[in-house]
């Protein structure tokens, strides 16, 4: 299964599904809240017990890396300090609304899994505008050899400003990562893990001023970006 965003119909514009590859021949949960993170979660006392899929063996594409710790913290938040070649962004994770995905990133964080990788997709359309970054080989198709439960209560909204996760399917988030930049009309499928701030919203606004090269167009939409954007670093705050 492609982790490469696909077109979505149906919906208002030019609205796309954002995917990433991984499908899972282990169980990834839908959470609907943090206590549905997992059987065991144990949110009165801070904490979650997240289920940890396994990717697809298939898949050439991805990164062995152990899963995190089980029991992830589930209130507060946790900043991480994104250095590019463009600029710096901070993005605030949410681990009170979505701590296994807020767990998952710092985890990868702490392993060095986003040093030095593309933002390999960006689009601009009318109903979609967001930075796909967190796929160590640039193709779309890359991630750990772990798949994180999507963490939606059906209420989700994707603003400017919005960091979710790209999944390839209910309870099959992995590394990848999109920073809106523009309001988006999305389905309330992808886990917001956290929102940029406004240096990074400046350094998303210079990517976004900078275009894409139309290499996904017509389908799934958008493509490179056309000034390459690098993450150089990646660390908890």
């Amino acid at each position: 299964m492609s982790r490469r965003l696909r077109a979505a119909a149906g919906l208002a514009g030019a609205l796309l599904t954002l995917s990433a590859c991984g499908g899972s021949s282990g169980e990834g949960g839908r959470a609907d809240s943090p206590a549905g993170a997992g059987d065991g979660d144990t949110a009165g006392s801070g904490t979650v017990t997240c289920e940890w899929g396994e990717g697809s063996s298939a898949n050439p594409y991805l990164t062995e890396v152990a899963p995190p710790d089980d029991v992830a913290p589930a209130s507060g938040t946790t900043a991480l300090r994104v250095t590019t070649n463009l600029g710096e962004l901070t993005l605030i994770l949410d681990r009170a609304a979505t701590p296994c995905a807020a767990a998952s990133l710092v985890h990868l964080t702490e392993q060095g899994f986003f040093d030095d990788t593309p933002c390999h997709r960006e689009v601009d359309s009318e109903g979609l505008q967001v930075l796909q970054c967190g796929d160590p080989t640039g193709t779309g198709a890359g991630g750990p050899t772990y798949t994180s439960p999507t963490e939606v209560t059906g209420a989700e909204t994707y603003p400017r400003g919005t960091v979710a996760m790209a999944n390839s399917g209910q309870g099959f988030d992995g590394s990848q990562f999109f920073l809106v930049w523009g309001d988006s009309q999305l389905p309330p499928d992808y886990t917001v893990v956290g929102t940029v701030d406004e240096a990074g919203l400046a350094v998303l606004d210079e990517v976004a001023a900078n275009g894409n090269d139309g290499s996904l167009d017509p389908s799934p939409g958008g493509g490179a970006p056309n000034v390459p954007v690098t993450i150089e670093s990646v660390t908890v705050a």
